[in-house]
C-alpha cells in the first residue's frame, strides 16, 4: 500500500469515528462539531482519492 492509500485508509477511518461520535454525543454542540469534522475527513478522502487516480494515470 502506498502512502497516499494509506492516509485515505485514515481518512476514512477518522470519517467513520466522528459520525460514530456524533450520533452518541448527547451535547448538541459536540454533535455538530463532530459531524462537521467527519465532513473535512470525508473531503480530504475524497480530494486523497483524486489524487490516487491522478498519480496512477500519470
Amino acid at each position: 500500500m502506498t502512502e497516499l492509500e494509506d492516509r485515505l485508509e485514515r481518512f476514512e477511518t477518522l470519517t467513520a469515528e466522528c459520525e460514530l461520535i456524533a450520533k452518541l454525543a448527547t451535547d448538541s454542540t459536540k454533535r455538530t462539531f463532530y459531524l462537521k469534522l467527519s465532513e473535512q475527513y470525508r473531503q480530504l478522502a475524497v480530494d486523497m482519492r483524486q489524487a490516487i487516480a491522478t498519480k496512477t494515470a500519470a
